[in-house]
């Protein structure tokens, strides 16, 4: 059991949601400490995709600077 000290205000809030959503006090607050952590244990974009970032290189700088030229003339080819 944990006793946890609010401000006011947030307690307010708490009390609040709790009756929107038909929930009790309790059941609310521990559903959303058991989210929060679960957001928190989810890896990053940056931590999934870690081993691809960098890994196929271009000798083109200008990639995608240039892109809208490079697909227009792509296109262009493809009709022609």
């Amino acid at each position: 059991m944990i006793t946890l000290r609010l401000e006011s205000e947030l307690e307010e809030k708490i009390n609040q949601t709790a009756k929107k959503m038909g929930l009790s006090k309790s059941e609310l607050i521990r559903k959303s400490i058991t989210e929060f952590i679960g957001k928190i244990d989810k890896e990053s974009a940056w931590e999934l995709g870690e081993g691809i970032f960098g890994k196929y290189s271009s000798t083109e700088e200008s990639l995608s600077r240039d892109r809208k030229i490079r697909i227009k003339e792509k296109v262009q080819e493809k009709y022609e």
